[in-house]
């Protein structure tokens, strides 16, 4: 009998708990025991936003390997790249380093010396002619001060004739005098004019014999050496592609290959338009190498392009960013691939959550805060953002935990406003300025079909919401797209 009295106190006993267990279940929520929304808790320290970018390392300062400059006075334009040792040959002052065409130089070097043998008999006719056109000259005035001799003769012995006769004497010398005068005017004129001649057809032999050796110069020139030692880099094109066998250079164009300063290197990258405008000179930049993803180096911007560009294979604008390598590495190469990771915002001791847990309705930023058992639908204020988390200003505090996905019936919530703060929101908005801001996830409707990880909360509704705040129902959102 004893022992029936303690077996009832046994099944009474557990009978009283399992009603208590189900009362406590059932006002705790009921079904929201199977909830698997996804948590997380407001983080507080250190926020960074880095942009990042790839780049390619070159050297820089460099020792430019050029064709010949004085081509140009031989006549040639463009020049052909018939012979190119391999590239990163190290080579010592004097090494051959390519072999240009030589074709088109050596039938300009012919066309040349046929001009300058025709130039040349030109000079000797124009010294024969002279020579022959001046000495008839001079026997012409020779015989003409002979004639006016024998008429100052005549006239001497006309003093005695009739004056009729003396007249003509007269008449006679004056025309032989002129005659005389004349001819040695003309004598002076043609000498004047051989004189020019010959300048004429000189100045054209000595253009032609220049032009001849300035070619045999240039032709000495089209084996090109390594004017110091150093490792041998091609020379890109205007298309990006590097110079090889068979490329085309001109005098515009002229570097057929570089010995850069290994020493000194720097990543040139391209940023697009959404990102250059975070990008300034003296940030500071992570790089690491493609070729190494284990090396990992220290940068700093050094200049930021102010115009676009179209890249070949890219249908967007780019800029230019160039990034100085900090540290020397004996390994570094140009033309190796880099990852540049731009420090553009640092802020310490900040509250930030994930992006994933901000939606927006009616251009208010607001997120779902867990409080205990209850979902609060909290608007709040925004400040940077990074490629995962974004800065709270307001509205959330240390400690706090958010839903990273919108529960079933959060479009019904009411919506806790923040009071109205000018400073924070200024503040607010120079953060915002100073980084890209991207768009955040749109609340659902209503009669939205529940995802994974929504729970109903709609049994807590009815909580206070935290002090300083004000409560008001907010119209359904838009259905999210």
């Amino acid at each position: 009998m004893l022992r029936l009295l303690r077996n009832r106190r046994v099944i009474l006993g557990a009978v009283a708990t399992l009603i208590l267990v189900s009362t406590a279940w059932l006002f705790a929520g009921g079904p929201e025991s199977t909830d698997t929304a996804v948590v997380a808790a407001v983080a507080q320290g250190e926020f960074i936003v880095t942009v990042p970018v790839s780049g390619e390392l070159r050297a820089r300062e460099a020792v430019q390997i050029t064709v010949p400059p004085n081509a140009q006075q031989a006549g040639v334009w463009q020049m052909r790249i018939q012979s190119l040792i391999p590239e990163g040959t190290v080579v010592k002052a004097g090494d051959i380093v390519a072999e240009l065409d030589r074709s088109q130089l050596a039938q300009r070097n012919t066309d040349v010396g046929l001009e300058l043998q025709k130039a040349e008999a030109q000079l000797e006719q124009a010294n024969l002619d002279s020579t022959l056109t001046l000495s008839t000259a001079r026997e012409t005035i020779r015989n003409l001060e002979l004639s006016l001799e024998e008429k100052r003769l005549a006239k001497e012995q006309a003093v005695y004739e009739a004056p009729t006769v003396r007249r003509q004497a007269e008449i006679d010398y004056e025309r032989a005098e002129r005659q005389l005068n004349q001819s040695r005017s003309d004598l002076r004129t043609r000498t004047e004019q051989a004189q020019a001649r010959l300048r004429e057809v000189g100045t054209d032999v000595s253009r032609r014999r220049n032009q001849l050796n300035a070619i045999m110069e240039v032709m000495g020139g089209f084996t090109i050496r390594a004017p110091s030692p150093g490792m041998v880099v091609y020379a890109r094109e205007w298309n990006g592609r590097k110079r090889t066998t068979g490329s085309q250079v001109s005098q515009w164009d002229n570097v057929v290959a570089t010995l850069p300063d290994l020493t000194q290197m720097e990543s040139i990258a391209y940023a697009n338009e959404i990102d250059v405008r975070r990008v300034a000179v003296g940030q500071s930049v992570e790089i690491t190498l493609d070729s190494d993803p284990t090396k990992h180096l220290t940068g700093r911007v050094t200049a930021v392009a102010n115009v676009g560009e179209q890249r070949p294979n890219a249908d967007a604008k780019v800029f230019e960013v160039k990034v100085t390598v900090l540290e020397p590495d004996t390994t570094l190469r140009p033309g190796m691939t880099t990852g540049n990771v731009i420090e553009t915002l640092r802020l310490t001791d900040v509250l930030y959550v994930p992006l994933e847990a901000l939606n927006n309705a009616d251009s208010v930023t607001f997120v779902y805060r867990r409080d205990g058992h209850r979902t609060i639908r909290q608007q709040v204020e925004t400040g940077a953002v990074n490629d995962h988390d974004a800065v709270i200003l307001r509205g959330l505090d240390r400690g706090n935990h958010v839903l990273l996905s919108p529960p079933e019936n959060g479009a019904s919530l009411e919506l806790v406003l923040l009071p109205v703060d000018s400073a924070a929101t200024a503040r607010a908005a120079a953060q915002r300025d100073s980084v890209a801001r991207p768009p955040v996830r749109r609340d659902s409707a209503p009669g939205t079909p529940p995802g994974p990880g929504r729970r109903d909360t709609s049994a807590n509704r009815g909580a206070a919401p935290p002090a300083g705040t004000q409560r008001v129902t907010a119209p359904a959102p838009a259905p999210r797209p």
